[in-house]
């Protein structure tokens, strides 16, 4: 079979284009060179491997011959995975939002030979596609100079920098309790009384808008608060997003219900609802918490991990051409399976007859509580819970006859950050040393494989790192680092974290507004250097970066660092305040800096093993080491470490030493009222 250009990618998403008629390119000097030399415009598709509409446009358009022949006398085209180049993605999914369109994937733009914008869109259907190229064609004929003056507006738009945009004003104001309180407010406003959530549709699960409400409960006592994060999470958790059979998250619901999913699971999200259930779990102790947990971990074990420790990006929405065929069941199916215990198992799940979903299909939806089930069967819960697993494993075994989703099997270093950060939090909730060990394997994996001389790369596949890394790769893999310290005290994490910090310091520093860009300008002359301040389901690398600085800066005594996480909070204050929804991670930090943090300091002979009790609860907003004296961390210098003490500290300044757990949280604050 003919091959074009993207055969020599190592990406699954690329090389699912690589047999298109369309004579693509990957992203490169090759292909800008060529729209230059023969004066065409360039046209970017933007997708990734578990994306269903990309599969969809790709059938309809990008293997159709004649559709094929009028991008190819016309254009040079471009195939970009995103999840390799983000920055491409950021860059233009902005001028399609510049432009007053929906962003979405796939993304496809048209730029001139200069790279700057003119025209695109997402997803479109043959007969649409077909009249866009031809009008595209036309008018870059025959109106040439009109479409390179939009371009060159566009250019602009996307070169305004966010201090410009936004309004943003560095600012030395100090954190206002009533400010917190009032971005808790705001955000809990739209809360979704009956499904959990925000009142949206589709519904997102935003890990760190229930990451923040959950602290923000804990730190000021407001249990009706942390109900609602719990209720959120339990109606996530029972949705049809959630994997009943082989454990993980999909990555959104297209209701408001948490009902029927786009069934592609990714891993930055997976990591992510990981920390936060584990999280969920030691604050109320309830076990369904602690079932997501563990189900979820054996799914990243069994389905995600490489043989080197890493983990892999994404399972596809769709197997056999179909989306979600892999999840789905008709009655009559499980009904054989399961015999006399099909009744319960369908209650359990809201499984019809007729169907709950489409074409007769059923998506398994936990309608009712376990309990409530276990009384109608009069069964005490745990034994119920024993019947339940028995009948799951009958299922899945059953399931895993059928033809597997697509796995993209790039390893991406941010997105196993988020998996160790999860790790950490599951392994101090729960205990289970596996969690620790493979937490560890993992962060030893990235920082051999890759990172080289303090670079570190985005991508590994076939034994090689390739891509260089960008902010939201440092940021999660430092953040990750900062917590591996914490399970192990081994002083290497938080060096290897702060060499990593060097180079983002280095490269991507704006010195201008003090914030971060998301790409190396050094590294490739692009024609903007973008910045990202709003979290979304994955938090904005800046504020992950501020974060990150903070808590260093803590550990290290590194003033600099704090006081460029302190600017950096303070110069998103006001936008945050006005919109909190979209800075929810910048929030958690806006938290930390109004308390402030504690630094906790725990020495002695039995200082490890006391370091990690203290952690099995969690207290958020603390940074926390521990040693035995021989330490050479700025946190623990200079404190006696004779004997078991804790030592709470505030800004370099601690209070009266204590031998026990207990009266240690004592002096852990808490919002004034």
């Amino acid at each position: 079979m003919k091959t074009n250009r993207l055969h020599k990618s190592k990406s699954l998403y690329l090389k699912q284009h690589a047999t298109n008629p369309v004579d693509w390119f990957p992203w490169g000097e090759e292909a800008l060179e060529k729209a230059r030399k023969e004066n065409k415009p360039l046209l970017v598709s933007i997708g990734y491997a578990a994306c269903h509409w990309c599969h969809v446009m790709e059938k309809e358009c990008f293997e159709n011959p004649e559709v094929a022949d009028l991008m190819n006398a016309h254009f040079v085209s471009i195939k970009i995975d995103r999840e390799e180049r983000p920055d491409l993605d950021n860059l233009y999914m902005d001028a399609i939002q510049a432009m007053g369109l929906q962003g979405g994937w796939p993304l496809n733009v048209f730029l001139m030979p200069d790279q700057q914008p003119f025209y695109g869109g997402t997803y479109f259907p043959k007969h649409q596609w077909v009249k866009v190229l031809s009008g595209i064609a036309k008018a870059y004929s025959d109106q040439h100079e009109e479409l390179a003056k939009s371009a060159r507006g566009f250019g602009k738009s996307l070169r305004l920098s966010l201090v410009e945009k936004y309004g943003l004003k560095a600012q030395k104001s100090s954190f206002q309790i009533q400010d917190i309180r009032a971005i808790g407010d705001k955000l809990i406003d739209g809360f979704d009384s009956v499904w959990g959530g925000m009142k949206r549709v589709p519904k997102f699960p935003m890990p760190s808008i229930w990451a923040f409400l959950l602290d923000l409960a804990i730190l000021d006592r407001q249990d009706d608060l942390g109900e609602k994060v719990c209720f959120t999470l339990k109606k996530i958790g029972m949705g049809g997003i959630y994997d009943h059979l082989g454990g993980g998250f999909c990555r959104y619901s297209v209701d408001g219900e948490w009902f029927a999913p786009h069934f592609e699971k990714m891993l930055y999200d997976n990591g992510q609802l990981l920390g936060l259930y584990a999280k969920a779990f030691q604050y109320t102790k309830d076990p369904f918490f602690k079932e997501k947990v563990e189900e979820t971990i054996q799914w990243l074990l069994r389905e995600m991990k490489s043989p080197e420790n890493g983990f892999y990006a994404a399972l596809d929405a769709d197997s056999e051409g179909k989306e979600g065929k892999f999840y789905i069941w008709n009655a009559a199916e499980l009904q054989q399976l399961l015999g006399e215990d099909y009744d319960w198992f369908a209650r359990l799940y809201a499984i019809k007859t007729e169907g709950n979903w489409e074409a007769g299909e059923n998506i398994l939806f936990q309608k009712e509580s376990y309990e409530k089930i276990a009384d109608s069967l009069k069964l005490s819960e745990s034994d119920f819970l024993a019947k339940l697993h028995k009948a799951k494993q009958i299922v899945f075994k059953q399931r895993n006859k059928r033809v597997r989703p697509g796995l993209d099997d790039k390893i991406i270093s941010g997105w196993n950050g988020w998996v160790i950060q999860g790790l950490c939090q599951a392994y101090h909730a729960l205990g289970t040393e596996s969690y620790r060990e493979q937490a560890l394997a993992t962060g030893n994996f990235i920082w051999d494989e890759m990172v080289q001389e303090n670079e570190l790369f985005r991508n590994y596949k076939e034994n090689e790192a390739y891509t260089s890394g960008f902010l939201e790769d440092y940021a999660a893999v430092i953040q990750a680092f900062i917590s591996l310290y914490t399970l192990s005290f081994d002083l290497k994490w938080l060096e290897r974290a702060d060499q990593l910090m060097a180079r983002v310091m280095d490269r991507f520093l704006d010195q201008s507004d003090g914030l971060f860009f998301f790409n190396d300008p050094k590294q490739e002359k692009l024609i903007a250097d973008k910045k990202e301040i709003f979290d979304n389901v994955i938090p904005a690398s800046n504020s992950i970066m501020a974060r990150n600085l903070h808590r260093l800066g803590i550990y290290l005594y590194k003033d600099e660092y704090l006081d460029r996480a302190e600017n950096m909070v303070q110069l998103v204050q006001e936008l945050l305040l006005k919109e909190p929804s979209f800075l929810a991670n910048w929030a958690t930090f806006y938290l930390e800096k109004t308390l402030p943090t504690a630094e906790i300091a725990i020495l002695g002979p039995n200082a490890e093993s006391n370091g990690l009790d203290f952690q099995k609860h969690y207290y958020p907003n603390t940074v926390l080491a521990a040693g035995t004296g021989m330490d050479k961390l700025p946190l623990l210098n200079d404190k006696p470490a004779e004997k078991n003490q804790y030592f709470v500290c505030f800004d370099k300044t601690c209070k009266q030493p204590v031998s026990s757990l207990e009266d240690a949280v004592l002096q852990l604050p808490h919002l004034p009222r």
